[in-house]
């Protein structure tokens, strides 16, 4: 877990364990717009675990929401990230500083999360 204070510009809430229904509770606390996508990631993984007895698609679903909450529950490091997608989405400057950067918070966010 991360050392930040809490408060306005520090973490939203502590990081979740990296289950389903940890990640759903934490998603429906800083981001509850997102839960349909949630929802409809943890379905289609469960649905492709079974139909190829394989735990990777359930693991992909924990890596994916788990960076996403270490991310999110950070708004000054989400509004940073989501700053940079945009220069990278616009085409209008070399976007090699901002990659580089994307990939230092995604990072980041993967440790934060035991990942």
């Amino acid at each position: 877990m991360s050392a930040q204070p809490d408060g306005p510009y520090g973490r939203l809430i502590p990081m979740p364990e990296l289950t389903p229904d940890a990640l759903r509770a934490a998603v429906a606390r800083i981001a509850p717009s997102r839960i349909p996508a949630l929802t409809q990631h943890l379905f289609e993984a469960t649905t492709n675990a079974q139909q190829t007895q394989s735990l990777a698609p359930l693991r992909a679903f924990v890596h994916s929401w788990g960076v996403f909450v270490a991310i999110e529950r950070h708004p000054e490091r989400a509004a940073r990230l989501r700053g940079l997608e945009q220069i990278v989405d616009a085409g209008e400057q070399d976007p090699s500083e901002a990659i580089a950067e994307i990939s230092r918070i995604r990072e980041a966010a993967e440790a934060e999360a035991g990942l």
